[in-house]
């Protein structure tokens, strides 16, 4: 085990950046905070860098922490990395998910644009829960591994392969593979009851305010819609998704 004591610290500057997507980008890596989602990742096929815990903490003894690299921190450099208002005194630096060329998804969900942290990890979560292969995540969508995102998911990141990709091209690879996608538009769209329910299928949703890009939209097989029976112009974006990956199970 390592102790650092000094917020100057090089490696509490380096981790403190993981704050920021650009640093993520560049090392691959991204933290999490909390018990519970260090208890997901060490039950998970992700690849733990760093075990950061705080020298008040006790590591549970249920963890297996045997081949862990693990750095013990005072609470005031604890509070230092922290993206929290609170830190449970517990992190971990991770790897982010590396695509492997050749993996056969046949139940996705294609995010385009979706800017809210709390709406993409709610729908990771619930993709996860849904039993869905993979979450493709489109250009202009807020950054998977940002903080926010990952506390939506409740640790469902762990769980699914969440894949950054070009809409466009993968939507035309799907096509070629004999998956069904079905875009989410209130024109040119049937009720989502009346869809047919595939083996393999993709749902595709979009930006909160201007949903999906209409140049996406033509490239599905169907258009679906949700039905409004009150008053409300619109369901968020987490909340349709949910109903139509349960829909379509």
């Amino acid at each position: 085990m390592k102790r650092i004591e000094s917020s100057k610290n090089p490696q509490i500057k380096q981790w403190k950046r993981l704050h920021t997507k650009k640093e993520r980008d560049k090392t691959g890596t991204f933290m999490i905070e909390g018990f519970h989602l260090v208890e997901e990742a060490l039950t998970s096929d992700v690849i733990i860098r760093e075990l950061i815990i705080s020298e008040t903490i006790d590591i549970p003894s249920s963890w297996n922490v045997d081949n862990l690299s693990i750095t013990i921190v005072t609470e005031k450099v604890m509070k230092e990395i922290s993206d929290t208002d609170t830190s449970q005194g517990v992190a971990a630096i991770c790897e982010q998910y590396t695509f492997k060329e050749g993996g056969h998804f046949t139940r996705l969900l294609l995010v385009d644009a979706v800017q809210d942290p709390g709406n993409l990890g709610t729908m990771i979560r619930t993709a996860d829960a849904a039993g869905i292969d993979a979450v493709m995540i489109g250009e202009g969508t807020v950054d998977v591994y940002n903080s926010k995102v990952v506390r939506s998911t409740q640790g469902a990141i762990f769980h699914i392969p969440i894949v950054k990709t070009n809409l466009h091209e993968m939507i035309d690879q799907l096509k070629q593979n004999g998956v069904t996608v079905y875009g989410t538009s209130l024109k040119n769209a049937v009720d989502y009851k009346q869809a047919t329910v595939q083996e393999s299928y993709a749902i595709l949703v979009g930006n909160e305010g201007n949903g999906v890009n209409p140049d996406l939209l033509e490239k599905t097989h169907q258009n679906l819609y949700i039905p409004i029976y009150g008053k409300s112009e619109s369901l968020n974006v987490a909340v349709a998704a949910g109903i139509l990956l349960y829909h379509m199970r």
